[in-house]
C-alpha cells in the first residue's frame, strides 16, 4: 500500500525522465517580493505568459515594515521589492495582496487562512518555509527562483522524488508545553540534517490532537530538520478549520471534496524509507542556545557539556558558544534577555497570541524588554481585535504592530542590535538572522511571554 505521500505524489507526475527527474504539475504557486523578481524578468525575456495565472498568488511580506505601512517604505532596497512585485502582478495578469490590503500578511499564513491551500494538492513557493502548507495535507515545498519560472510558464516543475519518513509522536503533551516544543525537540534529536533527502508525515496521538495552527507550527519547522517537507494526513481538525474558508469548496463541491480528502491516508501497511517515534512525556518548553534550530534543550536542562552530546561538530559547538556568550554545562534559566518577537510564519497566527496573552494577563511588561507583537496577517489582527486579546496586551505594557515578517530575518526595518539577546518565536536562529551580531534564542509564545514579563528566561510552566 502507497503512503500518503506515494499518493499525492503519483496523482500529480505529467512524465518521468528515464535516469532523470519527475515533471509534477503544480495546483498552487504563491510568490513573495524576494525570490520573484528574476523569475518574472525571465518569461519576459522569453515572452512567455504564465501558463495558469488563477493559480498563482502574490504578495509582500519579508520587506514590509510592520508600522505606518500606509506611508511609503523608507528603505529604498524595501521599497524596490514590493513595488516591483505589485508591478509585475498586474503585467502578469495575477492575484496581488498589496500592503494595506485587507486579504495581505505573511504568504505561508494567508494561504491556509483564506483556504488557497487544500488538501490533496502541491504547494510550491520561493521560500524553505513553503512546508508550513503540509499542515493541510498537502505536498509543500520550496523552491529556487529558477524553478518560480518553470511554474509560472508550465505549471510543471522537474523535481527527483524524494524519499518518505513518518515520524510518530505518542502519548499527551505535558501542560505548558506546545507543537513548537515538539518541533524544537525533534530537531535536537535528529540534529538540523537528520532528514535530508525525506519528505516527513507526523503521525500519533500528540500530531492527531493538535489544532491547526499546531499542525503548521510544526509542519512549517520541517525544513529545520533538512526535510524536503512535512505534512499531517487531513481529518476531522483539517475539515473543521477549512470549511466556510473563502477558497474552499462550498456546496456540494464541499462535500466532494471531504470524501476525496477523507481517502488522504497512509495505508495500514503502507512502508515508509524510515520510521521513528517519540514519546511526548519526554518533550518539556524548549529553548535553544546555539545557532541553529537543532542546538536546543528543555528549559530546565544545561547546555551539553561536549560537542559530542550536543551531536554538533566540536569546531562549530565551541564557535556558536562563543556567539552566543554562552558556556557549556550552564544553564539559562534567569538568563538577562533584551528582545521578545512573537510573530513569523511560525508562530503568528491567532493561537499564539492567545497563548502568549495567557501568561502575560494581569502581568506587566518588563521595562528591560524591547517587545515586537507581529500578527502574521491583517486577518489574524482582526480576530486579536474581536477577542480583545489588544486591551488586554495593552494593558500589560505591548503593543500591536503589523502584519508582516518583521524580526524573523534582517529584510525590514525590526533588526535586533549587534550583541542584544532576543527571544524569539520564528524559525532560525543562525549568526545574524535577526540583524547583524544579534543573538536569538528560539521558543514557543509561553515561553517568550514569560521572559517578556519577567526580563529573563523563565520556565512558563510556572506563570500558568
Amino acid at each position: 500500500m502507497n503512503t500518503l505521500f506515494d499518493k499525492i505524489w503519483d496523482k500529480h507526475v505529467v512524465q518521468v525522465v528515464e535516469d532523470g527527474p519527475t515533471q509534477l504539475y503544480i495546483d498552487r504557486l504563491y510568490c513573495h517580493e524576494v525570490t520573484s523578481p528574476q523569475a518574472f524578468d525571465g518569461m519576459r525575456a522569453r515572452g512567455l505568459k504564465c501558463f495558469r495565472p488563477d493559480h498563482i498568488y502574490c504578495m509582500p511580506d519579508h520587506n514590509t515594515p510592520t508600522h505606518d505601512q500606509d506611508k511609503p517604505i523608507e528603505d529604498p532596497v524595501s521599497a524596490k521589492q514590493v513595488s516591483t512585485l505589485a508591478q509585475n502582478a498586474k503585467d502578469f495578469g495575477l492575484t496581488h495582496y498589496g500592503m494595506m490590503d485587507k486579504s495581505n500578511g505573511i504568504i505561508h499564513v494567508v494561504g491556509p487562512e483564506k483556504g488557497l491551500s487544500l488538501p490533496g494538492m502541491t504547494i510550491v513557493c520561493g521560500d524553505s518555509h513553503t512546508s508550513t502548507h503540509g499542515a493541510m495535507g498537502a505536498v509543500a515545498f520550496g523552491i529556487g527562483t529558477s524553478e518560480v519560472e518553470m511554474v509560472m510558464a508550465s505549471q510543471c516543475i522537474l523535481q527527483q522524488k524524494p524519499k518518505s519518513m513518518r515520524i510518530n509522536i505518542n502519548g499527551k503533551l505535558q501542560a505548558g508545553v506546545t507543537a513548537k516544543d515538539v518541533a524544537l525537540y525533534l530537531m535536537a534529536q535528529l540534529t538540523t540534517s537528520g532528514a535530508t533527502g525525506y519528505f516527513v508525515e507526523y503521525s500519533g496521538d500528540v500530531v492527531k490532537n493538535l489544532t491547526m495552527e499546531g499542525r503548521l507550527t510544526l509542519c512549517n519547522l520541517s525544513i529545520e530538520m533538512g526535510a524536503r517537507g512535512g505534512f499531517v494526513a487531513p481529518d476531522e481538525v483539517t475539515f473543521e478549520y477549512l470549511k466556510d474558508k473563502e477558497f474552499a469548496p462550498k456546496g456540494d463541491e464541499w462535500d466532494k471534496a471531504v470524501a476525496y480528502w477523507k481517502t488522504l491516508k497512509s495505508g495500514d501497511d503502507a512502508v515508509f524509507d524510515k520510521e521513528l517515534t517519540f514519546d511526548a512525556k519526554d518533550i518539556e518548553p524548549r529553548i535553544t542556545y546555539g545557532t541553529n534550530p537543532g542546538m536546543g534543550i528543555g528549559i530546565t536542562e544545561a547546555i551539553p557539556q561536549t560537542a559530542q552530546e550536543a551531536k554538533s561538530p566540536e569546531q562549530g559547538f565551541q564557535k556558536a558558544l562563543n556567539y552566543m556568550g554562552f558556556k557549556a554545562g550552564e544553564k539559562l534559566l534567569g538568563k538577562k534577555i533584551d528582545y521578545v518577537f512573537l510573530g513569523a510564519c511560525t508562530n503568528g497566527r491567532i493561537e499564539d497570541f492567545r497563548a502568549f496573552a495567557s501568561i502575560v494577563k494581569g502581568r506587566k511588561k518588563s521595562d528591560s524588554v524591547v517587545a515586537w507583537l507581529v500578527p502574521g496577517s491583517w486577518a489574524v489582527d482582526r480576530q486579536i481585535r474581536e477577542e480583545g486579546l489588544d486591551k488586554v496586551l495593552e494593558a500589560v505594557g505591548f503593543e500591536i504592530r503589523q502584519p508582516g515578517c518583521s524580526a524573523c530575518l534582517a529584510m525590514n526595518d525590526d533588526k535586533v542590535p549587534a550583541g542584544k539577546y532576543a527571544v524569539s518565536t520564528s524559525n532560525r536562529n543562525f549568526e545574524g538572522r535577526q540583524g547583524p551580531g544579534s543573538r536569538t534564542i528560539l521558543c514557543s509564545p509561553l515561553v517568550a511571554a514569560a521572559a517578556a514579563v519577567t526580563g529573563v528566561i523563565t520556565d512558563p510552566r510556572t506563570l500558568l
